[in-house]
């Protein structure tokens, strides 16, 4: 049997349809459990705590331990999904999720379910990587943009999510139902998920060409259900890319640019948002307030998701990252001269939501599309890993600036690295709209390994 493939330029043509959104649904919703469960921390350490299951120093443990657990879930998931494909790795690690987490609603001491939470951010970790590299790999390069930063909308509805829930839950029935919660909804995805395709670019990238061959027509028979479809574009020669070319120039730029905007963007999200309570409560309202008003500024995470996924595709990912740095830094200057009651959520929200336009565009839309297929989840990977590695450090910075300056203080190192994202994004970065995947990797093909035409005959 002969075969053709040419996968990249056969699945862009496509037009959009029920096997899309399918795709979408089944991966977003294990990545709407991301974002729920990474929330989760705040509804359920406040109960153990209340109850004398835990203390305080404990629940500083549990924490890390999560993001250790991200950390490392991350790191490995890149070389699994590279290896061993895409489809295995979100499988694997939303089985580990969704049992861990069933595990943690039944552990006997706080050390145990500290463990346990390790665990479940190791699953946490992968699926970040591999949901939004795996989407990226199956919709076409003209509406990529919209469909990977509704990803990122499903990662952060989980904000409200779980608080909703746990406000809602844990009065009633404890802290651990939020785990059971979270457990069984992730073995129903993995259930579901189990009829997802693999990645029909990544087959092709591995040599795996009959698959890959069956795999793309039956998509296409799918979408055009008896239509004639557009014709392809043509077979590229692709670059047989090696994991030590993203060490070296010139991948070796798109390298820095991944892991300063990651090391940037987490920064934001738990160097700021997730200290909002704490910095109303020093501008002088009551806890009930200041939580009150996160929650209210919380809605700008959805929002700026949104905003983020519609407008990529038409102002392109660079001038989009730039001009929401720039409006954070707009709106970071302004809060710290807020006081009264009724503005300061207001400006709050307004600075909320270019942060999280900047989370669509960073973590679901330009960082798996600056790599090659052979090594995307890899490179994405160690973008992530520093990325969550910022997470540990930044609390501890946080800490010493708000003490010694206050809010202010902290606002000024936010700006400081939404400055330098802007320089780095402008200088090194590359700008992937409406491009094709494997466009992408075309510069670097004189440093390539190896040269394989796409659409070569092989025997099956």
């Amino acid at each position: 049997m002969s075969t053709i493939v040419n996968a990249g330029g056969r699945l862009d043509r496509l037009p959009t349809g029920m096997f899309h959104y399918r795709i979408m649904w089944l991966i977003g919703i294990g990545m709407f459990l991301d974002g729920f469960d990474i929330y989760l921390a705040a509804t359920v350490l406040g109960a153990t705590l209340a109850s004398g299951f835990s203390t305080l120093g404990q629940n500083a443990f549990f924490v890390s331990a999560t993001f250790v657990g991200m950390m490392l879930g991350a790191f490995a998931t890149g070389f699994l999904g590279d290896r061993y494909g895409r489809r295995f790795t979100y499988q694997i690690n939303l089985l580990l999720f969704g049992l861990a987490s069933i595990a943690a609603a039944f552990a006997p001491t706080m050390n145990v379910l500290i463990f346990l939470r390790f665990l479940i951010g190791v699953g946490l970790g992968a699926e970040n990587v591999v949901g939004y590299s795996t989407m990226t790999e199956f919709v076409p390069s003209r509406t990529r943009g919209r469909w990977l930063g509704l990803m990122a909308v499903f990662v952060v509805t989980g904000l409200p999510a779980a608080a909703l829930l746990g406000y809602l839950i844990i009065p009633l029935f404890g802290w651990r139902t939020m785990f059971v919660i979270g457990g069984v909804a992730a073995l129903a995805i993995w259930y579901m998920r189990k009829k997802l395709p693999e990645s029909p670019r990544w087959l092709e990238s591995v040599g795996r060409t009959g698959e890959a061959e069956e795999l793309v027509s039956r998509i296409e028979a799918e979408i055009s259900e008896g239509r004639p479809l557009p014709p392809p574009s043509p077979a590229a020669v692709l670059p047989r890319v090696e994991m030590s070319a993203l060490f070296r120039p010139p991948m070796l730029s798109r390298m820095f640019v991944g892991c300063v905007t990651l090391v940037v963007v987490n920064t934001l999200l738990y160097g700021f948002v997730t200290w909002l309570p704490t910095f109303f409560v020093s501008q002088g309202l009551s806890t009930a307030k200041s939580f009150g008003f996160a929650l209210l500024m919380g809605l700008g995470a959805p929002v700026g998701s949104a905003i983020g996924a519609l407008t990529s595709d038409a102002w392109g990912r660079k001038p989009t990252i730039i001009g929401a740095s720039l409006l954070a830094i707009v709106f970071g200057i302004i809060y710290p001269q807020v006081s009264d009651p009724v503005w300061l959520p207001v400006v709050g929200f307004a600075l909320t939501v270019p942060i999280y336009i900047l989370v669509a565009l960073l973590f679901g839309i330009y960082i798996p599309e600056l790599f090659p297929t052979e090594v995307r989840l890899r490179a994405s990977g160690i973008c992530q890993t520093l990325g969550r590695g910022a997470t540990i450090v930044t609390p501890f910075i946080v800490v010493s600036l708000f003490q010694s300056h206050g809010v202010s203080g902290v606002l000024v190192m936010m700006i400081g690295l939404l400055a330098l994202q802007i320089i780095v994004v402008a200088v090194f970065g590359i700008e992937p709209k409406a491009r094709r995947l494997e466009e992408l990797t075309q510069p670097e093909t004189d440093r390539a390994v190896e040269r394989v035409p796409v659409g070569r005959q092989t025997p099956s």
